[in-house]
């Protein structure tokens, strides 16, 4: 299971940076779609905190200990910080790789799970997946462009 736990960990670090970024987005969202993206911003870290919650429970309950530190959160998160302020495609952009980041390496711990006979991590992380396609399309389409293209 210590596999399985290094990668919830992983994802941990991933949604936790990602949580953060989008908060500094919804604060520092400027433009026409000003209103639209704050709105839409919120509610996104919102349900975040909800994916870093359920990974770090599903992490102590399989007897780890979640990544304890936001210094810790950066080395292990594939998802980079945002230092930057940009403008509002470029913030939608940004998520959206940031999506897709998550997205493979989640299908990479699920992989792990479903080795280690772990359904239930494999159940949880489906759910991710399903919502996180689903954001993606979204923010895809925001941009005028599919899902895959970058």
């Amino acid at each position: 299971m210590s596999d399985v736990i290094d990668g919830l960990n992983g994802l941990l670090a991933d949604a936790t940076v990602f949580y953060y970024k989008i908060h500094n987005y919804h604060w520092n969202v400027r433009g026409p779609q000003f209103f639209s993206l704050h709105e839409e911003f919120e509610k996104l870290y919102t349900e975040w905190a909800t994916v870093v919650d359920d990974l770090a429970e599903r992490i102590l309950a399989l007897g780890g200990r979640p990544v304890p530190t936001l210094a810790a959160c950066l080395k292990l998160a594939r998802v980079v910080e945002e230092t930057g302020t940009p403008d509002a495609s470029g913030m939608v952009g940004a998520i959206l790789n940031d999506l897709h980041a998550q997205r493979e390496r989640m299908k990479e711990v699920s992989a792990t799970a479903q080795k280690a006979d772990d359904k239930t991590t494999e159940n949880i992380l489906d759910d991710f997946l399903d919502s996180m396609a689903k954001h993606a399309w979204m923010y895809a389409a925001f941009l005028g462009r599919g899902v895959n293209e970058d």
